[in-house]
This record gives structure tokens, sequence and C-alpha cells, in this order.
């Protein structure tokens, strides 16, 4: 199966939890808490994505 093409953007709009738990300097299980109480989760079937702006209003990054 093929590689999707994946771009890094500047400002997402929303990250999976690898990359909110860089933004956030913390280990995947902080952050996963952080994003759930800043109601931040995004599902799409079983992925999981984190809204950015939902987080950066609840955490001064």
């Amino acid at each position: 199966m093929n590689k999707p093409n994946r771009q890094e953007v500047e400002n997402p709009i929303a990250v999976d939890i690898e990359k909110l738990s860089a933004m956030l300097s913390c280990g995947r299980a902080t952050a996963r808490k952080i994003g759930a109480e800043a109601g931040a989760e995004i599902r799409i079937n079983r992925r999981v994505l984190f809204n950015v702006e939902k987080i950066r209003d609840g955490v001064s990054i």
C-alpha cells in the first residue's frame, strides 16, 4: 500500500496525540487528559484528533 503524502502545516487546526504531547512537552497520557478536560477531542471512527484552539484557550503554551 502506498504511503500517504503528508505535509507539515505551521498552524494546524487539529493534531494527533503525538503532536499534542510534543506541543505540551508532556507524555501521551497527560496530553490525552488535558485534551479531554479542554473538550478538544474530535473522534472520526477510531482516529482521535485534538482541536488546537481549544487547547490553547485552556492552557498557556
